[in-house]
């Protein structure tokens, strides 16, 4: 562990890069098995495609993002947290998410690029702000600055599992399904809770 330390601190972009790239066509394989029937084998070329994404752009964008986002609002404060947090929400997270849904359109040879982008920009963008403010205040506050791309890149793992998922299917049936697997206190018939207020008032 200490030599992955030490490595890392000597060769912070080619280790989290790696990582993070790595982790990102993880999440495609992951998504894929758990969607797919049994029998039906893995899409390579479409992990590849995912992986080639995640290696080329997602990485190193992220690499360099927190670095330039750490020099703008240095340490840990509560301030300074909040600061970057929001900065990463409302620049990094549009850029990151475009890159994604149009780049592997390209790679797939979509007459229209933009079309999944157009369709799941905005739902993906409010799933993302709930999930992603967590994972970077928990980032910003707790991760030191020289492992933080790969910290993002296990946190992308569950986020580009999602995304691929997204990308594959309709984005209202996707919310649909988001919403049914509410605690089911939030769906609870109006009838239900008159019974329950009326009992309250008996007492």
């Amino acid at each position: 562990m200490l030599a992955l330390v030490h490595f890392t601190k000597r060769h912070p972009w080619l280790t989290n890069v790696a990582i993070y790239g790595s982790l990102f066509a993880s999440a495609d394989v992951v998504q894929q098995k758990l969607t797919k029937g049994p029998g039906e084998d893995i899409d390579l070329r479409q992990t590849a495609k995912v992986g080639l994404v995640g290696f080329c752009f997602h990485a190193n964008f992220n690499f360099f993002w927190l670095r330039a986002i750490e020099r703008a609002f240095p340490g840990s404060n509560p301030l300074n947290v909040i600061r970057k947090v929001a900065c990463d929400q409302l620049m990094a997270a549009p850029v990151t998410i475009s890159a994604f849904y149009t780049g592997l359109s390209i790679l797939d040879g979509e007459d229209d690029i933009f079309k999944n982008l157009r369709e799941k920009f905005w739902p993906t963008y409010k799933t993302g702000v709930v999930c992603w403010t967590f994972f970077q205040t928990v980032n910003f506050s707790l991760v030191p600055p020289f492992i933080r791309t790969a910290y993002i890149g296990v946190c992308a793992f569950l986020w580009t599992t999602f995304l691929c998922y997204v990308r594959n299917r309709d984005i209202d049936q996707v919310t649909a399904r988001l919403l049914q697997a509410l605690p089911n206190v939030l769906h609870k018939p109006s009838s239900d809770l008159g019974q329950e207020e009326g009992k309250v008032s008996k007492k």
